[in-house]
């Protein structure tokens, strides 16, 4: 018998997939130039050109057996002590080749932990709103995932409600910032607010509550905006990371996890994580892009052009009366709905033509996420629409 629970979530599908594939029906009958598809957070922005220059160097020079063969289960040495290194000389965090493992990006990262730091029993804990597959992980090991809301309007921590929501039960906390959906970037007083408090409770519980950071988009700030290095705050931090969204480079799935070994467990965890990577195949991440990277890491696409992008659509926006959460980081924009049903008003927003993906599904209902990783021209052409929607609603322009 098929676990009925895997078939619900099969059959629930990706609201934010289900949306950018209509839009990409309705493109084929209107002209794709007619479709405002702002739902799904692929970069729009080309790699840095280090990336092309070291791929077409690599295949013309790289021997075969290493740039095509199955890579060892937990990364290419040379790879590892290269993302050590990086991380030590930029985070000031005493990293070793040993500490790192390479991996398909942060989505492996977030199903190896939960697997490993859930195992034997506990819940994860996460602020709203949050990355709609985080519950898919937590209920994929028979556990659940304990939402903490954030402060009303700006989505920084707020402490007093993780006090009150962490339990004996709770044993990883996942945290992401800068923030997808909202582009929030957590203050560092929050954050350290957040260790101190942490640190008070595994002595309270008698056992560690780990921090699982999903970084992926901390290149991605602006206006001199601080993303905190949690490790730098919290020992008993696991850091996640992807190449996917600051190099551009969402399809090669290459990322990784590293951790020092003063983490509590350290020598358990690595091995249970290669152990959950073996048995559930994320191994052999590309040879090629495990290299590719490696030779890259610290290079970003220009992320200037998402600020341009921020900034035009912010300001529209606001300037019509949408309610919106100022995006410090990442390329995402929240917005509050002008009516409490958000999906209700997503799909009036599709007749349209615009896509964006409702807040229900980040646990935050009545807000809807609009994803501003697309050309500007696309965003010009789409203010139109943004008017008439806030006219039929009553909003106010400013």
């Amino acid at each position: 018998m098929i676990d009925k629970k895997l078939v619900a979530w099969g059959s629930s599908g990706n609201i934010i997939r289900e949306i950018a594939e209509y839009g990409a029906e309705q493109a084929k009958k209107v002209g794709a130039e007619n479709i405002y598809n702002f739902t799904i957070g692929s970069p729009s922005i080309d790699p840095p050109e280090i990336v092309h220059e070291t791929m077409k160097r690599m295949v013309e020079t790289v021997p075969a057996w290493k740039l095509h063969t199955y890579a060892p289960a937990p990364g290419y040495p040379d790879v590892r002590k290269k993302v050590a290194d990086y991380l030590t000389e930029t985070f000031g965090i005493p990293y070793r080749m040993q500490d790192v493992i390479i991996t398909c990006g942060t989505s492996t990262c977030l199903a190896v932990l939960t697997r490993v730091l859930l195992s034997e029993g506990g819940k994860m804990m996460t602020f709203a709103p949050y990355f709609m597959d985080y519950k898919y992980y937590a209920e994929s090991v028979g556990s659940s995932l304990i939402e903490c809301p954030t402060e009303p309007g700006t989505f920084q921590l707020d402490l007093a409600a993780a006090e009150q929501a962490i339990t004996p039960d709770t044993k990883m906390l996942v945290l992401n910032s800068p923030n997808n959906p909202s582009g929030v970037v957590f203050k560092r007083e929050g954050l350290e607010g957040l260790a101190a408090l942490l640190e008070r409770k595994q002595v309270e519980y008698g056992h560690p509550i780990y921090i699982v950071a999903d970084g992926p988009y901390r290149e991605l700030v602006y206006d001199g905006q601080e993303a905190v290095y949690i490790p730098s705050i919290y020992r008993n931090t696991i850091d996640c990371y992807s190449f996917s969204k600051g190099m551009s480079l969402p399809g090669e799935r290459v990322g990784f996890m590293a951790m020092t070994e003063n983490v509590d467990n350290y020598s358990d965890i690595l091995a249970a994580c290669m152990g959950i990577i073996r048995a559930f195949g994320y191994i052999c991440v590309s040879s090629m892009w495990q290299l590719v990277a490696a030779e890259c890491i610290g290079a970003t696409s220009d992320i200037s052009k998402y600020k341009e992008n921020r900034d035009l659509l912010y300001g529209s926006l606001t300037e019509m009366g949408y309610t919106c959460v100022h995006p410090d980081g990442a390329f995402y924009l929240f917005m509050k709905t002008p009516e409490p049903d958000a999906e209700a008003f997503c799909r009036r927003a599709m007749k349209d033509n615009l896509l964006i993906v409702p807040g229900d599904s980040f646990g935050t209902p009545g807000y809807a996420r609009v994803a501003y990783c697309v050309s500007n021209e696309t965003i010009k052409r789409s203010l139109p629409t943004w008017r008439k929607l806030a006219e039929e609603y009553g909003l106010t322009a400013k």
